[in-house]
């Protein structure tokens, strides 16, 4: 039998955390394949949601345990934009809650991706993740986390989209970049805003020079050769 510890934060003794008596270890064991972030980065438009949709229905059909955190589906929710809160929960509440898009409020949006793609990792599942994520500290941060996470490095993939500006520009699904040139979006990555593009990550994807289905499969068989999968 498994004992369940806790461990007092050092800072607020407070603060307790219990650990589960089912390990990540054990749902590892369990389900055939290993926990682990993939992280998806790249410009709006660059392709990462499409590509990151599927490798979670690749892997899916192969009976890999896997949840899909996406940009714009978070911000409807975990990391809400203050004008969705503020019917709800009042004005003060949105404006120290809510978060727009300042690179405060951006850092504090991974932030909580990151957290909580942590906890989803605990639980035995690869996690995959499309963030625009312009800032290379806050995406070395959540690397970090979840390799302090899993007790090795290996659990954190970062996956470039490398499409360029002019292409992502021309695809521009949701009309952003128009209204960013036309001075209607603040704080626009690629117009506005820098993107820090990754130095190092373990897979660079050309978004621009190969269908979706393909780019998936080469994030698949990162994860085979990775040891993720069988």
């Amino acid at each position: 039998m498994v004992e369940a510890s806790c461990m007092s934060s050092p800072t607020d003794p407070k603060v307790v955390w219990h650990e589960s008596t089912v390990t990540r270890a054990s749902r590892e064991l369990n389900q055939g394949h290993r926990a682990g972030v993939v992280w998806f980065t790249g410009l709006s438009g660059s392709g990462k949601s499409t590509i990151a949709n599927a490798v979670d229905q690749i892997l899916y059909h192969r009976g890999i345990r896997t949840l899909l955190l996406d940009g714009d589906n978070v911000r409807h929710g975990l990391c809400a934009t203050p004008a969705l809160l503020k019917n709800e929960h009042g004005e003060l509440f949105a404006k120290r809650f809510g978060l727009g898009f300042s690179a405060e409020d951006r850092e504090e949006n991974i932030r909580r991706v990151g957290s909580a793609a942590g906890l989803l990792v605990s639980a035995g599942l690869i996690v995959l993740t499309a963030f625009v994520s312009p800032y290379r500290k806050d995406r070395d941060r959540v690397r970090q986390s979840i390799s302090e996470t899993l007790g090795h490095s290996d659990g954190f993939l970062e996956v470039f989209v490398d499409t360029p500006l002019d292409v992502c520009e021309s695809r521009d699904p949701k009309g952003l970049y128009q209204q960013a040139r036309a001075g209607k979006i603040a704080n626009f990555t690629g117009i506005s805003d820098p993107y820090e593009a990754p130095i190092s990550s373990e897979l660079v994807l050309a978004g621009d020079k190969a269908d979706p289905r393909t780019l998936a499969e080469l994030t698949v068989a990162l994860l085979t050769d990775r040891g993720w999968i069988s």
